[in-house]
């Protein structure tokens, strides 16, 4: 069974250090859950450092600004780490293999706010037929699927394009309706035959980078915070770190609750087991 706690203050002594999701524990994608300044505000008073990581396919000074708007001061965190910022870096120091390899010219599959992941690199957007790769930061609509964007995944095969995801996820919950992200595209297009690189929770690489900027060695004193089993939960687990699993985010409807409300023992348990990931807690939102 996952132990179920009311807050962070309930494991707070066994750690110095918070990875914190934020798409299902900081906010919904349009504005901040009701208490996540105060818990913000408490694991500062506590002497927590605390770095946010998101899937966000785009810079962290974007998921900063972001932040600002929602009511959520920069005084409050410590540091910002994103999958478009990872693969920002990514592209532009080219020591991976992969990275390497890639011409100048990029497709972008997904909207004009994404832009930042590459427009101060040396890169040209151009269209499909003179692409030399693929960058998918995700749907440009938030009503679109992945059966919108076949036409464009059979084009780019037949000219076995490489393709480079800015962001794992395969749905997040904005203001409770899922919405397709990048990496189901991406996961259609692997499927497909296709060749496809991310960067991202669940990689291990990017909570070594995470942690390595938070500025805590020891791994056993920093807890992640996150609402998928897939992404933070496993990622956490691959970064040799613990995790929090926040219920009332993507996984609510699986068990059978809202947003804030605490999910039954059972229920939880059976759903770890069906993800095969086990988080050391359970708490219904992001509270102290």
């Amino acid at each position: 069974m996952i132990a179920p706690i009311s807050g962070l203050s309930a494991i707070a002594g066994r750690y110095d250090g918070f990875v914190l999701d934020l798409w299902g524990v900081i906010h919904d994608g349009v504005t901040a859950y009701p208490g996540v300044a105060e818990t913000l505000a408490a694991l500062r008073r506590a002497g927590k450092r605390t770095i946010m990581l998101s899937n966000a396919p785009r810079r962290a000074t974007a998921l900063i600004e972001q932040l600002t708007r929602l009511g959520i001061e920069r005084g409050l965190y410590d540091e910002v780490m994103s999958s478009g910022e990872a693969v920002h870096l990514e592209m532009e120091r080219r020591t991976d293999p992969v990275f390497a390899a890639l011409g100048a010219n990029l497709y972008h599959l997904g909207p004009e706010r994404d832009c930042n992941v590459y427009e101060s690199l040396p890169y040209r957007s151009v269209d499909l037929e003179q692409a030399d790769f693929v960058l998918n930061t995700g749907p440009v609509e938030v009503t679109e699927s992945v059966a919108d964007y076949q036409s464009i995944l059979d084009r780019a095969l037949a000219r076995r394009l490489p393709m480079v995801s800015a962001n794992p996820d395969h749905v997040v919950i904005r203001q409770g309706k899922r919405i397709t992200c990048a990496g189901a595209i991406a996961d259609r297009y692997a499927d497909m035959g296709g060749q496809v690189v991310q960067r991202g929770k669940p990689d291990p690489a990017i909570y070594a980078v995470a942690l390595a900027t938070l500025g805590i060695a020891d791994r056993s004193r920093v807890c992640a915070v996150g609402d998928a089993l897939h992404t933070d939960i496993r990622g956490a687990r691959a970064g040799g770190i613990d995790a929090v699993l926040v219920t009332g985010g993507i996984h609510a409807d699986e068990l059978g609750i809202k947003w804030g409300e605490t999910a039954d023992p059972a229920r939880l348990a059976e759903l770890a087991r069906h993800h095969g990931e086990t988080p050391v807690a359970a708490i219904p939102k992001f509270v102290w």
